[in-house]
């Protein structure tokens, strides 16, 4: 089935598509959420709420506005960082006992294993190194591009079209 068909099936609300949607983006998701949340469980849930928000929008995707993978990373991306943005997760995780550190600090390979088994990181590698550090904050680490500027110290239209060309440059490394 190619993905136009796997769409076509989707827009109708077809459980099996959906489900095969599920098998062939769920890992690629769950390593993106996983990086920015950094707990097994919240993140099985928020890849719970993106396919859950990807099946009732489905009707405002349009292949006119980009590729499939690109709209549903970005509402996995997103529904993360709202996550941990949000006030009860901050709230909860306040009065963390050390345990629980030292073993963020033991699963960091395992994050990165996560990362690398999409295989994005090794393609950012391949980028200038001011494009590494971009996509680094804005894409692994959740920043806001307004946050990626403070952080480097540099203007927020500056941010924004070198994040603009890091991915023009990465689109151009993924398609050869």
């Amino acid at each position: 089935m190619t993905q136009e068909e796997l769409l076509e099936q989707i827009y109708k609300k077809d459980d099996k598509a959906f489900t095969l949607l599920y098998d062939m983006y769920a890992k690629s998701l769950y390593g993106i959420i996983f990086n920015l949340i950094n707990d097994k469980e919240e993140s099985e849930d928020i890849l719970q709420e993106v396919f859950v928000k990807i099946w009732k929008n489905i009707d405002s995707y349009t292949t006119s506005r980009g590729r499939f993978f690109t709209w549903i990373l970005n509402i996995a991306r997103n529904t993360a960082i709202d996550r941990l943005r949000s006030k009860s997760r901050n709230n909860s995780k306040k009065n963390l006992s050390s345990d629980n550190f030292v073993d963020i600090l033991d699963n960091n390979t395992a994050i990165t294993y996560k990362i690398d088994a999409i295989g994005i990181r090794e393609f950012i590698k391949k980028l200038k190194p001011r494009c590494i550090r971009i996509m680094d904050l804005l894409f692994f680490k959740g920043y806001t591009q307004q946050e990626a500027s403070e952080e480097l110290q540099i203007p927020l239209g500056t941010v924004k079209t070198q994040n603009r060309n890091c991915i023009k440059e990465l689109r151009t490394i993924l398609e050869v």
